[in-house]
C-alpha cells in the first residue's frame, strides 16, 4: 500500500490566514504524500486560507461553535476531524495538526512520505519525536510534557513520546477508539494509544520523527526579529509563569485521562 491511498486529516484555527504562505509553498509535497486531505476548521479561521484549501481539493468542514474550554474538548474536535478523513474511504488515516504538517512538509518531505507510507503497516500509531526534535521545544514544554511521557511509560510499559499529536488509523482502530474510548479531552494523546493497546487484534507502530519539531516559531517571525533571534525568543516564551500555568494544566489532563487504564 503506498501513501497516495492515505488521507490526510488536519484540525486548523488560524484567524489571520497566518499559514496561508506555507501552505501554498508545500502544497505539492502534501499532494504527493496524500490520497486526499480534510480539514476540521474553526469557525474563525481566515476566510483565504480556506478558499485557498478548498481550491486545492480540500473537503473542508467548519466546528459549527468555538470551543468554550478547548482543552477539554479538544479530543473531540480531533475525533471529528478523524471521522470527517475516515469518511473519504480511504484505507488509512494520517492526523495531525495543520502548522505541524505544514512545517514537516516544508523542511522535512522526504521523511513525511516515508512515515504516510509507513502507517499502512499497522492499524495505530503513534508519531512521535527525535531526541533533537522533543528538545527542539522550549523548557515550558519539555518539561511539562516530559511528566506526561513518564507516566504513559510506567501505564504502558512503552517509552514512547505520545504528546506530538500526530497518529496514523485504519477504519478498525478508529472503530475501536469510538467505541471504547469517550474521553473528549486533550487527554486524547494518552487515553487512544491506551486503549488500542487493550485490544490484542490491532496493530500497533511507533516512530520517532525529526519534522515533528517545534514549529511555532513559524508563523512569529516578527516577534522571533524583535527579540533578537529565535533563542531569544524561546527564552521569552520559557519566562512567562501564564505559560507554565497553561503547560501544567495540559500535563494535568493528559495523566488524568490514563487513571482509568492503570493497574
Amino acid at each position: 500500500m503506498t501513501s497516495k491511498q492515505v488521507a490526510l486529516a488536519v484540525t486548523m484555527h488560524d484567524p489571520q490566514s497566518s499559514m496561508l504562505a506555507q501552505a501554498r509553498q508545500v502544497s505539492s509535497v502534501l499532494a504527493r504524500c496524500f490520497a486526499h486531505m480534510t480539514v476540521y476548521a474553526t469557525p474563525t479561521s481566515g476566510a483565504a486560507l480556506r478558499a485557498y484549501l478548498a481550491e486545492q481539493g480540500a473537503q473542508i468542514r467548519v466546528q459549527e461553535h468555538e470551543l468554550k474550554d478547548g482543552l477539554r474538548q479538544l479530543g473531540g474536535v480531533r475525533r471529528e476531524a478523524v471521522k470527517l478523513a475516515g469518511e473519504t474511504g480511504a484505507p488509512h488515516i494520517f492526523y495531525c495538526d495543520f502548522d505541524r504538517v505544514l512545517h514537516w512538509a516544508e523542511f522535512y518531505p522526504a521523511e513525511l512520505a516515508t512515515v504516510a507510507q509507513q502507517i499502512t503497516k499497522f492499524d495505530f500509531c503513534v508519531l512521535g519525536r527525535t531526541a533533537r526534535a522533543f528538545h527542539s521545544h522550549p523548557r515550558v514544554q519539555v518539561e511539562t510534557e516530559q511528566i506526561v511521557n513518564n507516566v504513559f511509560a510506567q501505564v504502558s510499559g512503552r517509552q514512547w513520546d505520545v504528546l506530538a499529536a500526530a497518529r496514523g488509523f485504519s477504519p478498525a482502530a478508529i472503530a475501536c477508539i469510538e467505541q471504547n474510548c469517550p474521553d473528549d479531552t486533550l487527554g486524547v494523546d494518552a487515553s487512544w494509544p491506551l486503549c488500542v493497546l487493550r485490544h490484542a487484534h490491532l496493530t500497533m507502530g511507533y516512530f520517532e520523527t525529526e519534522g515533528l519539531e517545534f514549529e511555532t516559531a513559524d508563523r512569529h517571525g516578527a516577534e522571533v526579529d524583535a527579540a533578537g533571534g529565535r533563542a531569544a525568543w524561546i527564552s521569552q516564551v520559557d519566562a512567562s509563569p501564564r505559560r507554565w500555568a497553561r503547560r501544567l494544566e495540559m500535563a494535568q489532563i493528559e495523566v488524568e485521562s490514563m487513571t482509568g487504564f492503570s493497574q
